[in-house]
Protein backbone atom coordinates (compact mmCIF):
# COMPACT_ATOMS: atom_id res chain seq x y z
CA UNK A 1 0.00 0.00 0.00
CA UNK A 2 1.64 3.51 -1.11
CA UNK A 3 0.82 6.55 1.29
CA UNK A 4 0.67 9.70 -0.43
CA UNK A 5 3.45 12.04 1.14
CA UNK A 6 1.85 15.09 0.26
CA UNK A 7 -1.70 13.85 1.90
CA UNK A 8 -2.67 16.46 4.46
CA UNK A 9 -3.39 14.59 7.94
CA UNK A 10 -6.37 15.54 9.96
CA UNK A 11 -5.43 14.54 13.62
CA UNK A 12 -8.55 15.69 15.26
CA UNK A 13 -10.14 12.48 13.87
CA UNK A 14 -7.97 10.21 16.79
CA UNK A 15 -7.07 10.25 20.72
CA UNK A 16 -3.53 9.34 21.60
CA UNK A 17 -3.79 7.84 25.11
CA UNK A 18 -0.91 5.71 25.33
CA UNK A 19 0.57 6.27 28.62
CA UNK A 20 -2.38 8.11 29.77
CA UNK A 21 -4.11 5.05 31.94
CA UNK A 22 -7.61 6.14 32.72
CA UNK A 23 -9.30 5.33 35.35
CA UNK A 24 -11.82 2.78 36.86
CA UNK A 25 -9.79 -0.16 37.63
CA UNK A 26 -8.28 -3.19 35.41
CA UNK A 27 -9.91 -5.49 33.64
CA UNK A 28 -9.01 -9.16 34.32
CA UNK A 29 -8.89 -10.80 31.32
CA UNK A 30 -7.14 -13.21 28.67
CA UNK A 31 -4.73 -12.08 25.95
CA UNK A 32 -5.70 -12.42 22.28
CA UNK A 33 -8.53 -12.33 19.92
CA UNK A 34 -10.56 -14.74 22.78
CA UNK A 35 -11.18 -11.51 24.62
CA UNK A 36 -12.09 -9.48 21.64
CA UNK A 37 -14.79 -12.33 21.31
CA UNK A 38 -15.74 -11.73 24.89
CA UNK A 39 -15.90 -8.16 24.77
CA UNK A 40 -18.08 -7.97 21.91
CA UNK A 41 -20.46 -9.70 23.31
CA UNK A 42 -20.79 -6.76 26.15
CA UNK A 43 -21.04 -4.11 23.59
CA UNK A 44 -23.44 -6.49 21.56
CA UNK A 45 -25.63 -7.06 24.35
CA UNK A 46 -24.92 -5.00 27.41
CA UNK A 47 -23.22 -5.17 30.81
CA UNK A 48 -19.68 -5.18 31.90
CA UNK A 49 -16.90 -6.66 29.33
CA UNK A 50 -15.04 -8.00 32.67
CA UNK A 51 -18.68 -9.88 33.23
CA UNK A 52 -17.98 -11.76 29.98
CA UNK A 53 -14.06 -12.60 30.19
CA UNK A 54 -12.21 -15.46 32.06
CA UNK A 55 -10.21 -15.49 35.05
CA UNK A 56 -7.63 -13.40 36.11
CA UNK A 57 -4.35 -14.31 33.35
CA UNK A 58 -2.41 -10.69 32.71
CA UNK A 59 -2.50 -9.20 29.36
CA UNK A 60 0.58 -9.06 27.38
CA UNK A 61 2.97 -6.78 28.54
CA UNK A 62 3.46 -3.11 26.35
CA UNK A 63 5.70 -0.71 27.06
CA UNK A 64 3.32 2.49 26.98
CA UNK A 65 4.78 5.45 25.51
CA UNK A 66 5.33 8.74 27.37
CA UNK A 67 2.47 11.13 26.34
CA UNK A 68 4.69 13.06 23.69
CA UNK A 69 6.49 10.56 22.37
CA UNK A 70 5.76 9.55 18.93
CA UNK A 71 2.14 11.07 19.45
CA UNK A 72 -0.18 10.37 16.18
CA UNK A 73 -1.53 14.09 17.06
CA UNK A 74 1.37 15.45 15.78
CA UNK A 75 1.03 13.94 12.43
CA UNK A 76 0.71 16.53 9.74
CA UNK A 77 1.10 14.59 6.28
CA UNK A 78 1.73 11.30 4.91
CA UNK A 79 4.68 11.82 4.58
CA UNK A 80 5.48 11.96 8.21
CA UNK A 81 5.29 8.12 8.59
CA UNK A 82 8.98 8.05 7.40
CA UNK A 83 9.76 9.53 10.96
CA UNK A 84 6.72 8.23 12.85
CA UNK A 85 5.89 5.30 11.36
CA UNK A 86 2.52 4.86 13.95
CA UNK A 87 1.45 8.18 11.83
CA UNK A 88 0.39 5.20 8.95
CA UNK A 89 -2.65 4.51 11.69
CA UNK A 90 -3.36 8.45 11.49
CA UNK A 91 -3.47 7.77 7.45
CA UNK A 92 -5.97 4.73 7.46
CA UNK A 93 -8.44 6.53 9.87
CA UNK A 94 -8.57 9.77 7.87
CA UNK A 95 -8.53 7.66 4.17
CA UNK A 96 -11.99 5.75 6.14
CA UNK A 97 -13.75 8.50 7.16
CA UNK A 98 -13.49 10.36 3.92
CA UNK A 99 -14.21 7.50 1.90
CA UNK A 100 -17.60 6.87 3.87
CA UNK A 101 -18.14 10.19 4.46
CA UNK A 102 -18.27 10.84 0.22
CA UNK A 103 -20.05 7.20 0.03
CA UNK A 104 -22.71 8.39 2.57
CA UNK A 105 -23.40 11.86 0.80
CA UNK A 106 -23.55 10.19 -2.65
CA UNK A 107 -26.67 7.77 -1.31
CA UNK A 108 -28.07 11.31 0.13
CA UNK A 109 -27.09 10.52 3.83
CA UNK A 110 -24.89 12.18 6.08
CA UNK A 111 -22.28 10.08 7.41
CA UNK A 112 -21.37 10.77 11.30
CA UNK A 113 -17.36 10.45 11.50
CA UNK A 114 -16.40 7.89 14.70
CA UNK A 115 -13.62 8.77 16.73
CA UNK A 116 -10.51 6.83 17.27
CA UNK A 117 -8.45 5.82 20.37
CA UNK A 118 -5.51 4.93 20.73
CA UNK A 119 -3.92 2.98 23.75
CA UNK A 120 -2.05 1.27 26.17
CA UNK A 121 -2.86 -0.81 29.13
CA UNK A 122 -6.63 -0.20 30.85
CA UNK A 123 -9.02 1.84 28.77
CA UNK A 124 -12.56 3.38 30.36
CA UNK A 125 -14.85 3.78 27.71
CA UNK A 126 -19.11 3.77 27.38
CA UNK A 127 -19.14 0.05 27.37
CA UNK A 128 -17.35 -0.49 30.31
CA UNK A 129 -13.84 -0.76 31.09
CA UNK A 130 -11.29 -2.42 28.56
CA UNK A 131 -7.60 -3.63 28.23
CA UNK A 132 -5.56 -3.96 26.09
CA UNK A 133 -4.96 -7.47 25.43
CA UNK A 134 -8.56 -7.18 23.74
CA UNK A 135 -7.57 -6.00 20.53
CA UNK A 136 -9.51 -3.46 18.57
CA UNK A 137 -12.83 -2.77 19.33
CA UNK A 138 -15.80 -0.98 18.39
CA UNK A 139 -18.16 0.67 21.45
CA UNK A 140 -20.80 1.87 20.15
CA UNK A 141 -22.01 4.05 23.07
CA UNK A 142 -19.53 6.38 22.42
CA UNK A 143 -19.17 5.56 18.76
CA UNK A 144 -15.65 4.98 19.36
CA UNK A 145 -12.90 2.60 18.01
CA UNK A 146 -10.14 1.78 20.37
CA UNK A 147 -6.80 0.12 19.90
CA UNK A 148 -3.86 -1.11 20.97
CA UNK A 149 -1.16 -0.61 18.30
CA UNK A 150 1.01 -3.58 19.97
CA UNK A 151 -2.11 -5.99 18.85
CA UNK A 152 -0.85 -5.70 15.13
CA UNK A 153 2.56 -7.35 16.24
CA UNK A 154 0.49 -9.82 18.20
CA UNK A 155 -1.49 -10.34 14.89
CA UNK A 156 2.05 -11.68 13.33
CA UNK A 157 3.58 -13.49 16.51
CA UNK A 158 0.83 -14.72 17.86
CA UNK A 159 -1.81 -15.85 15.65
CA UNK A 160 0.32 -16.26 13.02
CA UNK A 161 -0.58 -14.08 9.91
CA UNK A 162 1.66 -12.54 7.46
CA UNK A 163 1.40 -8.54 8.45
CA UNK A 164 2.33 -5.74 6.42
CA UNK A 165 0.55 -2.44 6.14
CA UNK A 166 -2.72 -3.83 4.90
CA UNK A 167 -3.39 -6.38 7.29
CA UNK A 168 -3.51 -3.67 9.67
CA UNK A 169 -5.98 -1.14 7.38
CA UNK A 170 -8.12 -3.95 6.89
CA UNK A 171 -8.40 -4.86 10.38
CA UNK A 172 -9.01 -0.50 11.45
CA UNK A 173 -11.10 -0.86 8.08
CA UNK A 174 -13.38 -3.60 9.84
CA UNK A 175 -13.87 -1.68 13.16
CA UNK A 176 -14.95 1.16 11.06
CA UNK A 177 -17.65 -1.40 9.39
CA UNK A 178 -19.16 -1.58 12.70
CA UNK A 179 -19.62 1.59 13.15
CA UNK A 180 -21.11 2.44 10.03
CA UNK A 181 -23.45 -0.94 10.68
CA UNK A 182 -24.59 1.06 13.55
CA UNK A 183 -25.16 4.66 11.67
CA UNK A 184 -27.29 2.24 9.78
CA UNK A 185 -29.22 0.24 12.68
CA UNK A 186 -27.83 -2.80 11.85
CA UNK A 187 -26.54 -3.57 15.63
CA UNK A 188 -30.63 -3.63 16.09
CA UNK A 189 -31.00 -6.50 14.34
CA UNK A 190 -29.04 -8.71 16.67
CA UNK A 191 -31.10 -11.09 18.84
CA UNK A 192 -28.84 -14.49 18.61
CA UNK A 193 -25.46 -14.20 20.27
CA UNK A 194 -23.74 -17.61 19.64
CA UNK A 195 -23.29 -20.40 16.57
CA UNK A 196 -22.63 -20.35 12.67
CA UNK A 197 -25.59 -18.52 12.28
CA UNK A 198 -25.77 -16.13 14.42
CA UNK A 199 -26.94 -12.61 14.48
CA UNK A 200 -23.20 -11.75 16.01
CA UNK A 201 -21.72 -13.35 13.30
CA UNK A 202 -24.02 -12.05 10.58
CA UNK A 203 -22.89 -8.54 12.13
CA UNK A 204 -18.95 -9.18 11.72
CA UNK A 205 -18.95 -10.48 8.12
CA UNK A 206 -21.13 -7.41 7.21
CA UNK A 207 -18.12 -5.24 8.74
CA UNK A 208 -15.77 -7.51 6.65
CA UNK A 209 -17.70 -6.75 3.57
CA UNK A 210 -18.20 -2.78 4.07
CA UNK A 211 -14.31 -3.38 4.77
CA UNK A 212 -13.65 -4.67 1.57
CA UNK A 213 -16.06 -1.91 -0.01
CA UNK A 214 -13.76 1.02 1.48
CA UNK A 215 -10.77 -1.12 -0.14
CA UNK A 216 -12.23 -0.96 -3.39
CA UNK A 217 -12.66 2.83 -3.06
CA UNK A 218 -9.49 3.82 -0.97
CA UNK A 219 -7.82 5.58 -2.67
CA UNK A 220 -10.27 7.98 -4.02
CA UNK A 221 -10.24 9.34 -0.13
CA UNK A 222 -8.51 13.07 -0.10
CA UNK A 223 -7.48 14.51 2.53
CA UNK A 224 -8.12 18.51 3.53
CA UNK A 225 -5.76 19.90 0.90
CA UNK A 226 -7.47 17.96 -1.58
CA UNK A 227 -4.16 15.55 -2.57
CA UNK A 228 -5.06 11.50 -1.72
CA UNK A 229 -4.14 10.00 1.55
CA UNK A 230 -3.25 6.24 -0.46
CA UNK A 231 -2.30 6.42 -3.82
CA UNK A 232 -1.92 2.75 -4.67
CA UNK A 233 -3.43 -0.57 -3.18
CA UNK A 234 -2.22 -3.84 -4.78
CA UNK A 235 -3.12 -7.41 -5.57
CA UNK A 236 -0.24 -7.93 -2.58
CA UNK A 237 -1.94 -5.90 -0.31
CA UNK A 238 -5.37 -7.57 -0.83
CA UNK A 239 -3.45 -10.69 -0.32
CA UNK A 240 -2.36 -9.71 3.36
CA UNK A 241 -5.90 -8.23 4.35
CA UNK A 242 -7.47 -11.85 3.22
CA UNK A 243 -4.72 -13.55 5.25
CA UNK A 244 -5.34 -11.43 7.72
CA UNK A 245 -9.15 -11.76 7.92
CA UNK A 246 -8.01 -15.88 7.87
CA UNK A 247 -6.54 -16.05 11.30
CA UNK A 248 -9.33 -13.72 13.04
CA UNK A 249 -12.08 -16.47 11.84
CA UNK A 250 -13.50 -18.39 14.55
CA UNK A 251 -12.55 -21.84 13.07
CA UNK A 252 -8.83 -21.11 12.91
CA UNK A 253 -8.68 -19.33 16.34
CA UNK A 254 -10.45 -22.21 17.85
CA UNK A 255 -7.99 -25.08 16.14
CA UNK A 256 -4.76 -23.25 16.78
CA UNK A 257 -5.36 -22.27 20.55
CA UNK A 258 -7.68 -25.37 21.67
CA UNK A 259 -7.28 -27.67 18.88
CA UNK A 260 -11.42 -27.95 18.88
CA UNK A 261 -13.58 -26.63 16.50
CA UNK A 262 -17.05 -25.57 18.19
CA UNK A 263 -19.31 -24.15 15.88
CA UNK A 264 -22.04 -23.39 18.23
CA UNK A 265 -20.00 -21.14 19.76
CA UNK A 266 -18.79 -19.22 16.83
CA UNK A 267 -19.21 -15.26 17.01
CA UNK A 268 -16.90 -13.80 14.43
CA UNK A 269 -17.81 -16.65 11.34
CA UNK A 270 -14.86 -18.96 10.09
CA UNK A 271 -11.65 -17.68 7.94
CA UNK A 272 -13.46 -18.93 4.27
CA UNK A 273 -16.66 -16.48 5.62
CA UNK A 274 -14.45 -13.64 6.27
CA UNK A 275 -12.47 -13.82 3.64
CA UNK A 276 -15.15 -14.06 0.98
CA UNK A 277 -17.17 -11.16 2.36
CA UNK A 278 -14.62 -9.08 2.75
CA UNK A 279 -14.18 -10.05 -1.20
CA UNK A 280 -17.38 -9.17 -1.77
CA UNK A 281 -17.55 -5.83 -0.66
CA UNK A 282 -13.88 -5.24 -2.46
CA UNK A 283 -15.19 -7.09 -5.76
CA UNK A 284 -18.35 -5.01 -6.08
CA UNK A 285 -17.91 -2.09 -4.34
CA UNK A 286 -21.47 -2.31 -3.17
CA UNK A 287 -23.00 -1.50 -0.07
CA UNK A 288 -25.72 -3.12 -1.20
CA UNK A 289 -24.06 -6.72 -1.78
CA UNK A 290 -23.13 -6.38 2.14
CA UNK A 291 -26.80 -7.16 3.49
CA UNK A 292 -25.91 -10.08 5.78
CA UNK A 293 -28.54 -10.39 7.90
CA UNK A 294 -30.97 -11.10 4.87
CA UNK A 295 -27.93 -13.93 3.14
CA UNK A 296 -29.19 -17.42 2.87
CA UNK A 297 -25.09 -18.18 2.21
CA UNK A 298 -22.78 -17.32 5.18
Amino acid sequence: MKINPNAQLDASQIQDRRGRGRGGGRVAVGGGLGAIIALVLALLFGGNPGSFLGASQQPASQQPATPDQASLENCEFGRDVQQNPDCRFLVYVNAINDFWTDEIARRGSTYRPAQTVVFSGPVQTRCGNADSSMGPFYCPADETIYFDIGFFQELETKFGARGGDFAEAYVVAHEYGHHLSNLLGQFQRVRTQQGPRSDAVRLELQADCFAGVWAQGATQAGGPNGEPFILEITQEDIAEGLDAARVVGDDYIQQRFSGTVRPESFTHGTSEQRQRWFLTGFQSGDLNRCDTFSAQQL
